[in-house]
């Protein structure tokens, strides 16, 4: 249920974390009027001078969360709980009900890096319409990969019972097949380009992280995405494959699971974010020690990088790489994704970093820290409420107990 606010609404914060400063703060008025946060101001105001008061002195307020790495539409099944096959249609209807429990446990932004074409763009769509409930979508429709590599969408498949796919589904040898995929992503109406530039764990593939773009095809990628003001998110576990992007200026990594110290300088070195996904790492790991929960081609795989993915992103964040919030949902079960917060905090990360690279961070690798990130005055009024104190524990952000997304409190 939500109502919306048509007037000026007065919030008391007992406590407010803004995503900007290291501070928590006590005893926060926010006024917001429309879509918009008119004002924030230190000691509670008289709630007689406002049409609307939602009394949170109970409360931490912070911005709305932002996960820049979810697949809604799927979740992984193991082999003897996956259908013999999931039509479009389906993963129309599954991703619907993904953003709304997204949505409530207070990720009131997402960036959907990769479905089977359509569905996260037609879904941000109809959520900007009101006619869905779900967070704040910037899509980046099919992801592009090369032939045989990870989101070859004919992995797997016996040679005779597929055509071989063209560019603009999202298959590319080449830079001039790379501008023709990045093109059909802009008239899709995509807000980003996903590539997979390293082999990937859950693919119908013997490698990993072996690299499948050449400096040419990445370089492409970049160059036509810049042309139509898109970022570029890449999918890579392998060192020489992101190496190859991180040159050519991508603006994420995501997995990151096997970087060496190089790749990491060349990302300080180019300002690239990098977006753990800690969650799916460990998720595959768990689930690579149960037989036949994978295929026996992905098994070792999940064996191998769910582990070393922590690893990385402590190694990552003490040389002081970028980081981003992002989980990579749809692995595991959407809705969890407040589990990153944990083990981001116990692979060294303090509490308050974390909650910053899931507001302000994310917020500018998305390009509109002018629009959204933090609570302050100018900005959408995208804000969620815990009861107690997430710099304390953490695991507390499973209960998100109020949601107010452009104005409108759920």
């Amino acid at each position: 249920m939500h109502f919306n606010v048509d007037a000026k609404t007065l919030i008391h914060a007992g406590k407010l974390i803004d995503g900007k400063s290291d501070q928590v703060y006590s005893r926060m008025s926010i006024v917001i009027e429309g879509n918009l946060i008119e004002d924030v101001r230190e000691g509670f105001l008289s709630a007689n001078d406002y049409e609307k008061y939602i009394d949170l002195s109970n409360h931490t307020v912070m911005p709305g969360l932002m996960d820049m790495h979810v697949h809604f539409g799927g979740e992984y099944q193991s082999k003897a709980e996956a259908p013999l096959k999931v039509e479009r249609e389906m993963e129309a209807i599954l991703a619907t009900q993904h953003a709304v429990v997204t949505f409530k446990s207070g990720f009131t932004t997402v960036r959907q890096v990769g479905d089977s074409g359509l569905v996260a763009i037609s879904l941000r769509d109809a959520i900007n319409a009101g006619k869905v409930v779900g967070p704040r979508i910037f899509a980046a429709g099919k992801t592009i990969a090369t032939t045989g590599g990870h989101a070859d969408p004919t992995n797997g498949k016996a040679l005779y019972d597929y055509s071989y796919p063209v560019p603009e589904q999202g298959v590319v040898n080449g830079p001039y097949e790379v501008y023709a995929a990045v093109r059909q992503r802009y008239k899709d109406g995509a807000d980003g380009i996903k590539i997979t530039v390293t082999g990937g764990v859950l693919s119908q593939a013997k490698s990993g992280d072996n690299p499948q773009f050449t400096q040419e095809e990445v370089d492409a990628v970049v160059s036509a995405a810049k042309d139509y003001g898109m970022w570029v998110a890449v999918h890579a576990h392998g060192a020489e494959g992101m190496k190859r992007a991180i040159k050519a200026g991508v603006d994420s990594i995501e997995h990151g699971t096997f970087m060496d110290d190089e790749a990491m300088d060349l990302m300080i070195e180019n300002g690239t974010y990098y977006v753990p996904t800690i969650s799916a790492g460990e998720f595959v790991a768990e689930k690579a020690k149960i037989d036949n929960f994978f295929p026996e081609i992905v098994r070792p795989k999940a064996a191998s990088v769910g582990p070393q993915i922590s690893g990385t992103f402590k190694k990552a964040y003490e040389r002081g790489v970028k980081i981003a919030f992002g989980t990579d949902a749809g692995v595991q079960k959407h809705g969890t994704n407040w589990r990153e917060f944990v083990y981001m905090v116990e692979n060294g990360m303090s509490e308050m970093k974390a909650i910053q690279s899931a507001t302000m961070e994310t917020a500018k690798l998305l390009r509109v820290e002018d629009k959204l990130g933090s609570i302050e005055a100018g900005k959408f009024a995208d804000l969620i409420a815990v009861k107690g104190n997430p710099i304390e524990d953490i695991s507390i952000l499973e209960n998100v107990e109020v949601v107010i997304k452009d104005g409108l409190i759920y």
